[in-house]
C-alpha cells in the first residue's frame, strides 16, 4: 500500500499545473465572444486592434474580425488599405457577416466618392435585417451620400436616423436636419411633397415656413419658435431645439449708441480707411442714395454709363500692415468726424493703385444662403449716432483699443488692416466688434464678426456660381503671383467643400508675355495642374522609417475629365488677350463656358471690349451691377470713378447696416441684408458672406447671367 503522505505530496506538486491549465483554457475561450460583442456594438477599437485579432483567429472569428478592421480602416480615413481587406473577404458567409458586408460596402464607396455606387448598394440592403447600430449606419450612408445638398431625400434619411441616436449624436442630427431644411430656397421648399403619415417630417417643414416668414424679425422669430413647440411638441427638434434656434431665445439688440470706427487715415492706406469713412459716414447722415432698384436690364446697362474708365489697373499692395512714410504720421489718435459734404474734397486724394479685388488679405469661406426677402441694406440713417473716427495707422491697437474702451463706445467698426485685425483677436476685447478684415485662422467669438471684401471671396462665390450652373470640370487662369495662389486656393477649397474634385490651374504671365503669345499664335489650351487643395488626401506610404505620400493618380492629375469651365482672374488688358487666345486654340464654339472675376470689370466696357467678350460672365458687387443706381453714381464721382475704390465706398455703406443688425447677424440663423456689396450673410463664426451678381456679355450688350 502506498504511504498517505506520499499521496498528500503528490497532490499538493500537481495543484498549481491543474490551476495553470484551467486559467489558459479559460483565455482560449474568449477571443470568439469578444469579436461577436463588437461586431454588435459600436466597435471604437483602432484598425490595429482589429487586425491584431484577426491574424491571431481562425474561421468565422477571423472573419468578424476583417470585417471589423474594414471598418475601423474606413472610419480612420485608409481607403486603400480597407478596399484591399474588402477585396479579401471570402464569399462563404454567415447571414450576419452578409449583411455587415453589404453595409460596409456602401460606406466604402461613400469613403470613394462614389455616391452612385454607395446610393446602389444601399437599395440592395434589407433594412429589416440589419441591428439598431447597423441602421444607423445604414442611414448616415444614405446621409452622406446627399453630399449636403438639401432635398427631400436628405431629409427623410436624417427623420428615419434621429430615433436611432442618442445624447450628442442626436443633437449632431437635429442640427443638420435643420441645416438642410435652411438651406433650401423658399421655392425648393414649396415643390416639397410628403406623405400623409409623415408627421415629424410635416412639423420640421412647418418649423421652415415659420423661419422663412420671420427670420429678419428676433422678436417676431423667437414667438414663432414658442408656438412652433407648442404645435408640436412630440417632433424632435421640439423636445431638443437646433442649436442655431437654440440661440434666438436668448437675442438681445446690441446697442450703437456710441460708434467707434477704427481705419488708417495715414500711409499707403489711407486711401482706403478715408473711402470707407466716407461711405460709412454718408450712410449714417442719410446722404447715401437710396434710390430703389432697377430693373436687371437697366442695372446691367447702368455699368457703362459714359464707358468710365478706372484710373487703377495694377493690383492692390497686400493689407497687412500700414506703411506710412515717415514723418507722415499725426500724433492724435482720433480724427474729428467728417461731414459728408466734404467728401469730395477727401476724394480728390492721389489714388493708390487698386484691383478689381478689394483690400485685405481675406478669406470669406461659406455657402451661399438662401435669399428670400431680405432685410435693406439701407438702413435708417441716424445722425444723432455719436461717431467717433481712430486713426490706427497713429498707434498701436492696443492703446487705440484702450481709448475707444475708455470713450465708453458701444459698437467697434474696424479695423481694416490684416495684422490690426490679429492684434484685436490678441487683445480678447469684450467690445463688440464689426472687424473690416479677416485673420488667418478665424476664432468664433461672440462679440466679434467679420467683413471683409476679397479677391479670395470672389473665388469662393464664382466657385458656388459656377457649380450651381452644373459644370464638373473647372479649369482657373490665373497670374504667376502669389495673389494668383491664394485665388486658386480659395476657389479649389470651395470647390471641394461642395463636393466637386479636381480642380486645374494655368499661370500666365505679363500682359506683354500674352501679347507675343497673340502674336505668335499659341493661344491657350484648356488644360492645366491640378490645385494641391483640391486633389483628395492621400494616403501615406511607410518604408522603413519613412512616410510619404502617395502619388496622384492620372485621373487627379488631368482632372478627370474635359475642362467645362474656365474662371479667368485677370485685368481688362490681360483678358483682352486671353480670351481671343483660348478661341484661337479651342475655337469659337468651345464646349467651355467663360467666367471672370470683377477685376476684369473696371468701367472700361466700350462697345468693341463687350463684342471681343462675347458669352463671358462676370461677377460683380450688386451696386455696380445696377441694384442701386443713384448710390453707384455717388460713389463714383466721390472716388473719381475708380472702380475699386467705389466698392470700398459700397463697403463703407453696408459696414453701418451691419452695425446696426449687428446682433442679428451673430445670433438670428439665416438672417439677411440686402447689401450693396453682395446679399449679406452670416455663417457660425459670423464671417459674413457675399453673394454677387453675375452679369454676362451678349451681342454687345451687358445682361444679367442666367
Amino acid at each position: 500500500m502506498v504511504p498517505l503522505t506520499f499521496l498528500r505530496k503528490k497532490a499538493t506538486r500537481s495543484l498549481p499545473l491543474v490551476l495553470a491549465a484551467l486559467i489558459f483554457a479559460g483565455c482560449g475561450t474568449q477571443a470568439p465572444d469578444q469579436s461577436t460583442a463588437h461586431m454588435q456594438g459600436s466597435a471604437q477599437a483602432d484598425s490595429g486592434f482589429y487586425l491584431q485579432q484577426m491574424s491571431q483567429s481562425s474561421d468565422d472569428t477571423r472573419i468578424n474580425w476583417q470585417l471589423l478592421a474594414i471598418r475601423a480602416l474606413i472610419k480612420e480615413g485608409k481607403t486603400q488599405q480597407a478596399s484591399e481587406l474588402f477585396n479579401q473577404l471570402p464569399q462563404d458567409l454567415t447571414d450576419a457577416q452578409r449583411r455587415e458586408r453589404s453595409l460596409l460596402e456602401a460606406e466604402l464607396r461613400i469613403a470613394q466618392k462614389d455616391y452612385a455606387g454607395a446610393k446602389k448598394a444601399l437599395g440592395d440592403i434589407d433594412l429589416s435585417a440589419l441591428d439598431k447600430n447597423q441602421q444607423a449606419r445604414f442611414w448616415q450612408a444614405g446621409i452622406t451620400a446627399e453630399q449636403g445638398r438639401p432635398s427631400l431625400t436628405l431629409l427623410r434619411a436624417l427623420v428615419a436616423q434621429e430615433p436611432l441616436l442618442s445624447g450628442a449624436e442626436k443633437q449632431k442630427n437635429i442640427d443638420a436636419t435643420w441645416q438642410a431644411l435652411s438651406g433650401m430656397t423658399q421655392a425648393q421648399a414649396q415643390a416639397l411633397v410628403i406623405n400623409a403619415d409623415e408627421n415629424v417630417l410635416q412639423g420640421w417643414i412647418d418649423l421652415q415656413q415659420m423661419w422663412f416668414n420671420n427670420r429678419n424679425d428676433p422678436a417676431m422669430l423667437k414667438a414663432g419658435i414658442s408656438d412652433w413647440r407648442t404645435r408640436y411638441p412630440q417632433n424632435p427638434g421640439a423636445k431638443m431645439l437646433p442649436s442655431q434656434l437654440a440661440n434666438v431665445q436668448n437675442f438681445k439688440p446690441a446697442s450703437t449708441a456710441r460708434i467707434a470706427l477704427l481705419l488708417p487715415l495715414n500711409g499707403q492706406a489711407a486711401v482706403f480707411g478715408r473711402t470707407i469713412r466716407q461711405g460709412f459716414e454718408a450712410a449714417k447722415n442719410g446722404t447715401a442714395a437710396v434710390a430703389g432698384s432697377a430693373v436687371p436690364e437697366q442695372a446691367a446697362q447702368a455699368a457703362n454709363v459714359n464707358d468710365v474708365v478706372s484710373p487703377s489697373a495694377a493690383e492692390t499692395a497686400d493689407l497687412t500692415t500700414a506703411q506710412s512714410p515717415e514723418g507722415t504720421r499725426q500724433n492724435p489718435v482720433t480724427a474729428p468726424t467728417t461731414p459728408p459734404a466734404a467728401a469730395p474734397a477727401e476724394a480728390t486724394a492721389p489714388v493708390a493703385p487698386a484691383p478689381a479685388a478689394q483690400p485685405g488679405d481675406v478669406t470669406t469661406p461659406a455657402p451661399a444662403q438662401p435669399s428670400v426677402a431680405p432685410a435693406q441694406a439701407v438702413t435708417a440713417a441716424s445722425p444723432g449716432t455719436e461717431l467717433k473716427i481712430y486713426d490706427t495707422s497713429a498707434q498701436p491697437l492696443d492703446q487705440v483699443l484702450a481709448q475707444v474702451q475708455q470713450d465708453g463706445a458701444s459698437i467697434v467698426v474696424g479695423p481694416l488692416l490684416k495684422n490690426n485685425v490679429e492684434a484685436l483677436m490678441r487683445s480678447n476685447t469684450s467690445l463688440n466688434v464689426l472687424a473690416l478684415n479677416q485673420p488667418e485662422q478665424v476664432q468664433n467669438r461672440a462679440n466679434i464678426c467679420y467683413f471683409a471684401l476679397s479677391p479670395e471671396d470672389e473665388a469662393r462665390d464664382a466657385a458656388r456660381h459656377i457649380h450651381d450652373q452644373g459644370k464638373q470640370a473647372p479649369l482657373l487662369l490665373i497670374p504667376r503671383s502669389s495673389f494668383g495662389d491664394r485665388v486658386a486656393n480659395a476657389f479649389a477649397d470651395e470647390w471641394k467643400h461642395l463636393g466637386g474634385g479636381v480642380v486645374l490651374a494655368q499661370k500666365f504671365g505679363s500682359a506683354s508675355e500674352l501679347r507675343a503669345g497673340v502674336n505668335g499664335g499659341a493661344g491657350i489650351a484648356l488644360t492645366g495642374s491640378p490645385i494641391a487643395a483640391s486633389l483628395p488626401q492621400q494616403e501615406a506610404v511607410t518604408i522603413g522609417d519613412l512616410t510619404i505620400p502617395a502619388p496622384p493618380s492620372e485621373a487627379q492629375i488631368s482632372g478627370g475629365g474635359n475642362v467645362d469651365a474656365a474662371y479667368i482672374v485677370a485685368t481688362p488688358e490681360e483678358i483682352a488677350f486671353i480670351k481671343p487666345m483660348i478661341a484661337m486654340r479651342n475655337g469659337s464654339q468651345s464646349a467651355a463656358t467663360l467666367y471672370a472675376s470683377s477685376r476684369s470689370a473696371q468701367g472700361t466696357a466700350g462697345p468693341d471690349f463687350r463684342l471681343e467678350m462675347d458669352g463671358l460672365q462676370y461677377s460683380e458687387i450688386p451696386m455696380l451691377a445696377g441694384s442701386n443706381p443713384s448710390l453707384m453714381q455717388q460713389a463714383l464721382s466721390t472716388v473719381n470713378n475708380d472702380y475699386s475704390l467705389a466698392r470700398l465706398y459700397a463697403m463703407g455703406v453696408d459696414a453701418w447696416a451691419l452695425a446696426n443688425h449687428f446682433t442679428q447677424m451673430r445670433q438670428v440663423p439665416g438672417f439677411e441684408l440686402n447689401g450693396n456689396t453682395g446679399d449679406l450673410t452670416a455663417n457660425e463664426n459670423c464671417v459674413i458672406n457675399r453673394k454677387l451678381s453675375w452679369l454676362k456679355y451678349q451681342q454687345g450688350e451687358i445682361v444679367p447671367a442666367s
